[in-house]
């Protein structure tokens, strides 16, 4: 297959444009830089675009025989309205060019990246797909992003809204922000650490995109997080203890909130989603547990 990937080379879309290519796949991913070093192979295609904008890029859209959706300016910084708009552009734009770019009667999978934000502060409500909407501002955002893709359905195309947890990886991500700071004796709980923490490991995540657009029966919103989501305190102490560090001192709630805003309400909301739709269609998680999954990835120390 020819895959085309927005956001190719960031830190999924890198993990994901290898894991295709090392098996036969040829894969074109756009980027925002002018070049790129990180992904040399001759199956791969690097097309510098900004994809908010309508392009040439939307050329290669044309002749691939599956599209995923990885661009969005990252959630993780203060959300100054300005920087509120770039979230929005980046995400509602690039998707809306790329349902545009998408011939009619395609009939390919589109994967358009959405998160469990979706949801809301929701405490210990157990969340699958069937759940209702958020009303803060990444809940609005999340949901406008999956109604730009679900626009491409009238193409024939087969589109899946990939509601992510919070991606656990090697050498990037939010795993490195939090391992920065335990390292440097200041990780531990987010506020009273009680909120639902619903995270995926990379390799999980890599495997469930590509699961997803195998499997023609699966379509609509997909919650792609571990089936055992844990508390953010108990998170802070597993990975406290792997990193031999101490996770006892919780951050205020109003610090959080004082040094970043809306995202630190964001931050601490709690979201209990289980991926109800990739285990009835019968996905294996390799990393079902939250210790196996911070061991595999700091190495065990």
């Amino acid at each position: 297959m020819k895959i085309f990937i927005t956001g190719g080379t960031g830190f999924v879309g890198t993990y994901l444009s290898n894991f295709l290519l090392n098996r036969g796949h040829r894969v074109a991913a756009t980027g925002t830089h002018p070049t790129q070093t990180r992904i040399n192979h001759e199956n791969f295609q690097y097309v510098s675009a900004d994809t908010t904008r309508a392009g040439e890029w939307q050329q290669e859209v044309k002749e691939a025989d599956a599209v995923v959706n990885l661009a969005g300016r990252t959630i993780f910084k203060r959300w100054t309205e300005s920087y509120k708009e770039l979230m929005y552009d980046s995400r509602i734009l690039t998707t809306r060019n790329l349902v545009a770019a998408i011939p009619e009667g395609a009939a390919i999978p589109f994967c358009s990246t959405s998160a469990v934000g979706y949801y809301g502060d929701r405490e210990d409500e157990i969340l699958t797909e069937n759940e209702p909407q958020g009303n803060d501002f990444l809940s609005k955002l999340c949901g406008e992003w999956e109604q730009e893709a679900f626009r491409a359905q009238t193409k024939g195309v087969r589109v899946i809204a990939a509601r992510f947890g919070i991606v656990l990886g090697k050498n990037g991500g939010a795993m490195k922000k939090m391992i920065s700071a335990f390292n440097f004796f200041v990780g531990g709980a987010l506020g009273n650490g009680m909120q639902w923490f619903p995270w995926i490991h990379l390799d999980d995540l890599i495997s469930a995109i590509m699961f997803v657009i195998e499997n023609p029966d699966i379509s609509g919103a997909v919650n792609f997080c571990s089936p055992n989501s844990v508390r953010n305190k108990d998170f802070a102490k597993i990975l406290g203890e792997i990193l031999n560090r101490p996770s006892f001192m919780p951050v205020p709630a109003f610090m959080i909130r004082l040094a970043m805003g809306e995202f630190g309400s964001a931050l601490l909301s709690s979201q209990r989603a289980v991926p109800e739709k990739l285990l009835r269609h019968g996905f294996t998680f390799r990393y079902p547990d939250i210790e196996d999954a911070i061991r595999d990835i700091v190495g065990g120390k």
